[in-house]
């Protein structure tokens, strides 16, 4: 299985610039071994199962909850059953019939 998981989160309490505590959850998810690709808007991850998933949301909660008291979060999964590698196949699916996609 694999499970396409777009989110973003960050707390709303620390002016303009959250850098450096969206940096924080960035380094959990690149410790915890998923293949993940950061975007300006969010992170895409991608895991073997829902379980897994979630435990990436919960622990990113968990990092940021000790510095702020308002986080917000966007969330959106693609879960596909037999499938693996869907991070990099479904963008190589579109520069296979365009071209490379400049991200």
């Amino acid at each position: 299985m694999s499970v396409l998981l777009e989110f973003a989160m960050f707390p709303t309490d620390k002016g303009d610039s959250v850098s450096a505590y969206v940096s924080k959850v960035i380094e959990m998810i690149r410790n915890s071994g998923c293949d993940y690709k950061l975007t300006a808007m969010g992170t895409i991850i991608e895991t073997n199962t829902m379980e897994e998933a979630l435990e990436i949301i919960n622990k990113s909660y968990l990092v940021l909850e000790p510095h702020s008291n308002r986080i917000y979060s966007s969330i959106k999964f693609d879960i596909r059953k037999g499938q693996t590698g869907r991070l990099k196949k479904k963008l190589e699916s579109i520069e296979n019939k365009i071209g490379p996609v400049n991200i």
